[in-house]
């Protein structure tokens, strides 16, 4: 049984560390930790926390993460958001940079792979025999490293792809057996995973001009919302635009960002 001052240590740390807030998760905190705390031997939540504090960038802390965020996404999740970008973004986009044809899209909590994965192929399939002469990588990062594994393998079960229309699945994925479909190379060399907490200062040497935040900030304190959208709003080219979960929404007077419609916000243009 994990007592209230156990429980308060491990919701310190990590809102501390990565703004994550379960102060109202203890059933989550008390039950996902006890089968790890087994496992692994240690006596008490204590002795587990103490490992942790004693090297926060070690694979105790890593595994504390892993083991307490909630990743749940699939293929065509919030389709309105591909529909918007396949049909007003990337347009705009394709006149504006014509020129230097370097799109940079930022899925900002990629989990398993489904999300950029989905934008890759919506960028490949809009561009067209075009596409070879655009760089449209996309950069897709979350704080756990569990899951970065799973979506580099670029490994789906049958039912996993099925919401994907018949010819994306056809032309992007190859049947390995055992009910199991891998993402082909040309597929997976469009994704750059990478492990980044939102929490840390924004490495990023240029803006993006789309970003997907979604889901995420549903976990997050609103000082800590709006201090990572406004990080995020100063790295985003002008006119870039931000979407976040559909059940999202944003207090328009916290935020610089312009609301365009439910869950789709925009960077003024210049």
């Amino acid at each position: 049984m994990i007592t209230d001052s156990e429980f308060n240590r491990i919701v310190f740390y990590v809102k501390k560390n990565y703004g994550i807030d379960l102060s109202q998760k203890r059933v989550l905190v008390a039950g996902r930790l006890e089968n790890y705390l087994h496992r692994n031997g240690y006596s008490s939540y204590n002795e587990y926390m103490a490992k942790v504090e004693e090297n926060p960038s070690g694979d105790e802390a890593k595994n504390l993460v892993n083991v307490l965020t909630t990743n749940h996404t699939y293929f065509m999740r919030e389709s309105v958001h591909f529909d918007y970008l396949r049909q007003v973004v990337l347009p705009q986009l394709k006149v504006r940079e014509a020129a230097k044809k370097d799109l940079r899209i930022w899925s900002a909590a990629s989990s398993t792979g489904e999300e950029p994965y989905t934008l890759a192929m919506i960028l490949m399939d809009f561009f067209g025999l075009e596409h070879n002469s655009w760089d449209t990588k996309i950069l897709a990062t979350d704080i756990s490293t569990r899951v970065l594994a799973y979506a580099s393998k670029g490994v789906y079960l049958k039912e996993q792809i099925e919401p994907l229309p018949p010819k994306w699945k056809q032309h992007y994925f190859k049947d390995i057996g055992n009910e199991q479909y891998e993402a082909k190379p040309e597929l997976k060399n469009e994704v750059i995973f990478r492990q980044f907490n939102l929490m840390n200062p924004l490495p990023f040497k240029k803006k993006f001009h789309v970003v997907f935040l979604r889901n995420v900030m549903i976990y997050f304190e609103d000082d800590t919302k709006y201090n990572l959208l406004q990080r995020i709003y100063d790295f985003m080219e002008p006119g870039g635009y931000l979407f976040i979960g559909t059940t999202e929404g944003l207090n328009r007077s916290r935020t610089s960002f312009q609301y365009v419609e439910p869950s789709i916000y925009r960077k003024q243009v210049r």
